[in-house]
């Protein structure tokens, strides 16, 4: 017979939450009794298994003096101390719960600190605060083991006041990377462990406040409010502003404004115990389940959300509140509404912000067992009542830490962890303990215990037949609003389809909108590759680029997809016919009026403004349109296409954006494109030299290609129908068995070969057929080109003809040719940024100008970007080009094969010649990386197509 003997670090592999530290409780952030940040840097020893070394290193008068150090909050392996590791469900150690590896990196931590100068502990005690530790800790304060805890997105408080001295204190925290808690964590994202969170003291005199629990329901019927605050240790609670001073406890309804996302009023008051004066922040509102819908204060409300990871990309997930902040802006700078803390609550000033400035927030445990997956779900912790004490007391901590934040309306069950008992056992913890909010889960799939139906990714087409109440499903379920908790996944270029699916949560009741996945891009910064990925740590298992799939980059910059998705969710719908002279204006808020907006007009001549002034536009309730009557246009010097733009932008400066902030805006015609005239003049000569001369233009007398314009040189002029895959091209295997990345390779259209059939003169024009097809397969392009000259201008007519069997789409369609010299662009269309048929809703038509570097968009993972919609004319060295009709428009220092073969940016090296593409249409985004791939009416069919441009050189 053999036995494992216990050791000191049998609680790594414990179910339970851990032992010691307190009952979970409400966090705030200050208070008139004192506290002590332990932030900083801490000596720091890191050990390659959970017991590689004793416990001396606790004892005072340990000698440390050797140790590394690192910053707290932080996490080791960002800081010099193993690497990081990536996955997106894979677990990346044997699943065999609740044991985990011998090889667990473990690391000691040691701080020294004196009490500040009286400090009194005499009459009250002391409380040592962790915020997050990942992923299992264990504590000793002047060498007494304080306990030890698992949860690493979860806060966990010992009572220390009896061990603190004076001055000479050592706190010590061992750290484990894998625990049985890890099972638990199986979130999408980096492996980070440390202390990544704050850590604190806090001085409890006699009489401070324990729990509490603020109560602050609205009653937009009468408009008033009822407060009550139920705390552990009675006291006052104080509301200057509206007159209140009762007792804890005690209820009272006054006249107040509400607490919306669109209006985040907040009152300051006090909650007055015997030892303690703790500053409340309310907001009054109700949340309920009515009709069949999620109605806040009365309303129903419409969720424009993101999925929001906590990332930093050199800091990881320890993040400071200018951090938070700037996510909170650039959120409602975008329209963004609602957030889900995916997927674990966020540290909690980011909540206190969410209050400030105005979210909704699905606060998410801190819980996924995805990996389980793989084993069919068998073991799955979830039902497994030995692990229910833990996911309770995950629920417990979530819910007592944020419990007084108004904008906490929904609070989720946690991420991608089946079904099971211990889900069921979290939902009914929190229903009995706060009845005034929402349960969420997204893999309760018949809505036992939830009160939201919820789902990923689902397409266009089942999002609308839920929103008829077509989908079937439990008798429970079919009567539940239904969300998105994850769509649009925003990984590299995309997400495609966004306006599509805002049309529909618009077109329905029931479905009250979703969130993105998701807000940031989790690159970690390197000198390697300017952002490292999944794999580039030497992972044994990794997903690669796959926690690259965020609205914004890692520096926090906003990607296409998140100017794509503030024009798709603007709050104020600005459309109508502008040649009727006449816009209507809808307030698509749910509760705010349009008070706070200006707008403006302004009058465009081929894409100049040639005019612009003040707008009147009544105040609108939420809901409501009028008809705006715009002014006379302008007597505009010059002709050419004319267009209204109208704006609504902050009128005053808000405590999120400036005055003038554009918020929404629409574009109306008034007269169309006047197309070039061209009249063909001259004939093409052959020269002696083996070159063909038509107007400008020099082409080889063999082979029909051009070698220049004037005295602008080019090269490899040709059809080209391939674009250096997109994430969302790729696609996700479990999305669809078509992905259109991998059968465009199948069949071999990033290695087209070009026949050239004929070079003919025929009257004016110099023609070259061509035949453009992969090798290994018998279908192809029958291309033709024709050049025409009118004496100073070049004109090329494009004609393509299909052949044999084309079952797949086209990644693009067009030509592309080298420039030798090209820096700024100029153009005529969409812009500024890029846009695809699928993500175009932000173009805005008009002049823009660039350098060629300032075309490229720099996902982490380089891919088809760049391109700009609509495009009447565009110049560049030397050249304008004019497109009949207009164009798709993109110009880069390397080909698309140089693109596409490059798995960071670093492998990009601008070479000497500039590569233009002038696509006649181009293959929708989609967002099958992980969802739907690109619809139908986005996708580029092989058909027979005709196009023209029109070069000058511009001198």
């Amino acid at each position: 017979m053999s036995f494992r003997s216990a050791t000191a670090v049998d609680y790594v592999e414990d179910v339970s939450p851990g032992s010691g530290a307190l009952p979970p409780r409400a966090w705030y952030p200050v208070s008139d009794a004192e506290s002590l940040s332990l932030n900083g840097s801490w000596r720091f020893r890191l050990s390659p298994t959970a017991d590689a070394e004793d416990d001396a290193f606790a004892e005072p008068g340990y000698d440390a003096g050797s140790w590394a150090e690192v910053s707290v909050p932080g996490h080791w392996v960002l800081q010099g101390h193993g690497a990081p590791i990536y996955t997106n469900h894979l677990y990346p150690f044997p699943v065999d719960p609740p044991r985990v590896p011998t090889e667990n990196p473990t690391g000691d931590h040691l701080r020294f600190f004196d009490l500040p100068e009286g400090w009194d502990l005499a009459g009250g005690g002391a409380v040592l605060r962790f915020d997050g530790v990942e992923s299992c800790a264990r504590v000793w304060l002047n060498g007494t083991d304080i306990g030890e805890f698992k949860g690493s997105r979860l806060p966990h408080e010992f009572a220390v006041g009896q061990l603190l001295k004076p001055a000479g204190n050592v706190l010590a925290v061992r750290v484990h990377q894998w625990s049985a808690g890890s099972y638990l964590e199986d979130q999408d994202q980096w492996w980070l462990p440390g202390i990544f969170r704050d850590v604190t003291l806090l001085h409890r005199p006699a009489g401070s406040a324990l729990d509490f629990f603020v109560h602050a329901s609205y009653d937009h019927v009468g408009g008033t409010g009822t407060l009550r605050v139920d705390s552990d240790v009675a006291g006052r609670v104080t509301v200057p502003e509206l007159g209140i001073d009762v007792a804890t406890g005690e209820p009272v309804t006054v006249p107040v404004e509400a607490w919306t996302a669109e209006t985040p009023r907040l009152y300051d008051g006090v909650l007055a115990t015997g030892g303690e004066r703790v500053p409340l922040r309310i907001g009054f509102r109700t949340v309920a389940l009515d009709d069949g819908l999620i109605k806040v204060n009365g309303k129903a409300v419409l969720l424009k959300g993101v999925n929001r990871h906590e990332w930093h990309p050199e800091k990881g997930r320890a993040l400071d509140r200018e951090t938070m902040l700037a996510d909170v802006l650039l959120m409602k700078r975008h329209n963004i509404n609602a957030v889900r803390t995916s997927h674990y609550p966020p540290h909690p000033a980011f909540l206190d912000l969410c209050d400030e400035y105005g979210l909704w927030v699905i606060d998410e445990c801190d819980l996924e067992t995805h990996g389980f997956t793989e084993q069919a779900w068998r073991d799955n912790p979830v039902d497994d009542d030995r692990w229910t004490p833990a996911l309770l007391d995950r629920a417990a901590r979530m819910v007592e830490r944020d419990k007084n934040h108004p904008s906490v309306v929904i609070w989720s069950l946690g991420n991608e962890a089946g079904t099971g008992r211990g889900l069921t056992a979290m939902a009914e913890w929190i229903h009995g303990r706060d009845t005034s909010r929402l349960v969420h889960y997204e893999g309760d799939i018949d809505c036992r215990d939830t009160d939201v139906y919820s789902r990923m990714y689902a397409g266009h087409a089942e999002v609308e037949r839920i929103g008829r109440e077509l989908d079937g499903g439990t008798h429970k379920r079919r009567r539940l609003p239904f969300i998105l908790c994850e769509y649009g996944h925003a990984m590299g270029n995309g997400p495609g389809g966004l306006a599509d699916y805002q049309e529909i949560f618009e077109s329905y009741d029931r479905l009250q909108g979703g969130f993105i996945w998701e807000w940031i891009d989790h690159g970690i910064k390197d000198e390697r590759y300017g952002y490292a990925y999944g794999g580039d740590f030497g992972e044994e298992l990794h997903d690669g680029n796959f926690v690259c799939d965020g609205l914004v980059f890692p520096d926090r910059e906003p990607s296409p997809g998140l100017v794509e998705y503030k024009k798709v969710i603007e709050p104020v719908r600005i459309d109508g016919d502008g040649a009727d002279g006449t816009v209507r204006v809808t307030n698509r808020y749910d509760f705010a009026d349009l008070s706070p907006l200006d707008f403006e007009w302004s009058y465009q001549v081929g894409g100049e403004t040639v005019e612009s002034g003040p707008l009147a536009v009544p105040a609108l309730a939420a809901g409501e349109s009028a008809e705006v009557k715009l002014p006379e246009p302008p007597v505009a010097a010059g002709s050419g296409e004319t267009q209204w733009t109208v704006r609504a932008v902050l009128g005053a400066d808000a405590g999120w954006g400036p005055r003038g902030h554009v918020v929404a805006w629409g574009q109306f015609p008034v007269s169309g494109r006047q197309l070039p005239a061209f009249a063909a003049a001259t004939v093409p000569v052959v020269s002696g030299d083996g070159s063909i001369a038509l107007g400008p233009a020099v082409f080889d007398a063999r082979s029909g290609a051009l070698r220049s314009i004037g005295s602008v040189a080019l090269t490899g002029l040709r059809l080209d129908v391939w674009r250096a895959t997109t994430d969302n091209d790729d696609g996700a295997a479990w999305q669809s068995d078509i992905r259109y990345g991998a059968l465009w390779r199948k069949f071999g259209l990033h290695r087209m070969r070009h026949r050239l059939d004929a070079v003919e003169q025929t009257g004016d024009a110099l023609t070259v057929r061509t035949r453009v097809a992969p090798a290994a397969w018998e279908f192809g392009l029958g291309t033709v080109y024709r050049w025409t000259t009118d004496g100073s201008r070049l004109r090329l007519t494009v004609s393509v003809t299909p052949d044999g069997d084309w079952t797949v789409p086209l990644p693009r369609l067009g030509i592309r040719l080298g420039l030798t010299a090209a820096d700024r662009v100029r153009w005529f269309g969409g812009g500024p940024g890029e846009a695809y048929p699928d993500t175009r809703s932000a173009s805005v038509v008009g002049r823009w100008e660039s350098t060629v570097d300032g075309l490229q968009t720099p996902y982490l993972r380089p891919q088809e970007n760049g391109a700009r919609a609509d495009v009447r004319w565009a110049e560049l060295g030397g050249l304008r080009i004019e497109g009949d009709p207009e164009f798709w428009f993109t110009a880069r220092r390397w080909t698309t094969e140089q693109l596409d073969a490059a798995a960071h940016r670093t492998d990009l090296t601008p070479g000497d010649t500039v590569w233009v593409t002038l696509d006649h249409g181009q293959h929708g985004i989609g967002s099958q990386s992980c969802g739907p791939g690109v619809l139908p009416q986005y996708q580029l069919h092989a058909g027979p197509a005709e196009f023209s441009f029109v070069f000058t050189e511009t001198g």
